[in-house]
C-alpha cells in the first residue's frame, strides 16, 4: 500500500483515543506532571471529574491506577517514557503480578525526541516491559494507528505498556486502513520476495523509504509494521522466513532486547534465517536534532538499505 499523506505524532493519537473512550464510565485517566505533553490534557479538560494528576509520583500513579483496576475501572496513565521506568517495579509486582488491568503509556521514547538528551531518552524501556509475564507491549507508527490500538485496549484482558513518539512522522494509515489494525498481528505495508523489513514506531517510515530505495534498485522489501512487540506475531514471521532471503529489523530503540531480539528469539527456535537489526547499538543517546541523532546512531533509512544489501550479497 501506498503510504497516506501528511503526518502526526503518535501521542497525539493517544490523546485521541482517550476522548474516544470517554463514553465508558469505567475510563479514568492519570497524569503525573505532563499531560501536556502525552496529550491527556484533552481528556482532562472534557472529564476533569475522571482525571488524577498526581504531580511529580509515578510510582503513585501506577499504584493508584492498580487500585483504581481492582475498583472496576480500566485507567490509562501516561508519562514520559523514561518516567516510566521509575515505577518498574510497581508495574511488576502491584499491576502485573496479581493481573489487574492497567495500561500504561510513555510518551517522548528514543532518541527520536532528540534535543533532550541522553537522560531523557528510553532506549530500554520496550525490553523492560517484555520481561513482565503479561504485559503488552505496543510501539505505534503515526497518529492514526496509535489511536485505534489504544481504543482496543478498552476491551483487552492484559494490562499493556504502549510507547508513543514526540516528533510527528509521515502517516502510513487513513481513517479507513487504521481500522483493520489489530494488537498483536503485525501489519504488512508493502510487498516484497527478496528481504524483509520489519520495523515498529519512527522506523516504520524509514523502512518504507528504504523499501523505495532498493527498488530501484531491483530489490523487492516486505514492509512491516510491527506494532505490537508483545505478543509479537510469530505466525507473520514464520511465512516471512519462509518467502524472504532475509530479515532486517529497525527500531528507534536498543538492539538488546527490543524488537530486534525478539525476531532474533523466535527464529532461533523456528528456523535459520539470515537476521540484520538497525537500532541503538549498546550505548546512550545524546543531544541533537532527531536527524542529527538518527544518523550518529546508524538509524536511516539508508543504514536500513545497506543491512538490506548485506543480505541480498
Amino acid at each position: 500500500m501506498s503510504a497516506p499523506s501528511g503526518g502526526g505524532a503518535s501521542r497525539d493519537g493517544y490523546g485521541s483515543a482517550l476522548l474516544r473512550m470517554s463514553d465508558d464510565s469505567r475510563v479514568v485517566v492519570l497524569e503525573a506532571d505532563l499531560g501536556k505533553s502525552t496529550k491527556s490534557c484533552h481528556f482532562r479538560e472534557a472529564y476533569p471529574d475522571r482525571t488524577i494528576s498526581l504531580g511529580i509520583a509515578e510510582q503513585n500513579m501506577i499504584l493508584v491506577a492498580s487500585g483504581m483496576a481492582s475498583s472496576g475501572k480500566i485507567p490509562f496513565a501516561s508519562t514520559f517514557a523514561i518516567f516510566t521506568e521509575r515505577g518498574f517495579e510497581q508495574v511488576r509486582n502491584g499491576v502485573a503480578r496479581p493481573g489487574l488491568v492497567v495500561h500504561l503509556c510513555g510518551s517522548h521514547g528514543g532518541v527520536h525526541t532528540g534535543t533532550d538528551g541522553s537522560s531523557a531518552q528510553s532506549i530500554e524501556d520496550l525490553a523492560l516491559y517484555r520481561t513482565i509475564p503479561g504485559m503488552t507491549v505496543m510501539h505505534p507508527c503515526d497518529d492514526l494507528s496509535a489511536e485505534e490500538l489504544t481504543v482496543q485496549l478498552l476491551n483487552h484482558e492484559n494490562p499493556s505498556y504502549t510507547r508513543t513518539a514526540r516528533n510527528k512522522t509521515p502517516r502510513m494509515y487513513d481513517q479507513e486502513t487504521s481500522k483493520n489494525l489489530r494488537i498483536g498481528k503485525g501489519s504488512i505495508l508493502r510487498n516484497g520476495d527478496d528481504v524483509a523489513i520489519i520495523s515498529c514506531g519512527v522506523m516504520v517510515s524509514e523502512s518504507m523509504k528504504a523499501a523505495d530505495y532498493l527498488s530501484s534498485n531491483g530489490i523487492e522489501a516486505t514492509v512491516v509494521d510491527m506494532h505490537t512487540i508483545k505478543p509479537l506475531d510469530t505466525g507473520m514471521i514464520d511465512e516471512l522466513a519462509s518467502k524472504c532471503k532475509g530479515i532486517v529489523t529497525a527500531e528507534d530503540h536498543s538492539v538488546i532486547g527490543g524488537l530486534g531480539a525478539a525476531v532474533a528469539e523466535h527464529i532461533s527456535y523456528s528456523g535459520g534465517v539470515p537476521l540484520r537489526m538497525v537500532g541503538v547499538s549498546d550505548r546512550f543517546g545524546e543531544s541533537g536534532t532527531p536527524q542529527e541523532l538518527m544518523e550518529i546512531m546508524g538509524m536511516t533509512y539508508m543504514d536500513i538499505v545497506s543491512s538490506c544489501e548485506s543480505l541480498m550479497s
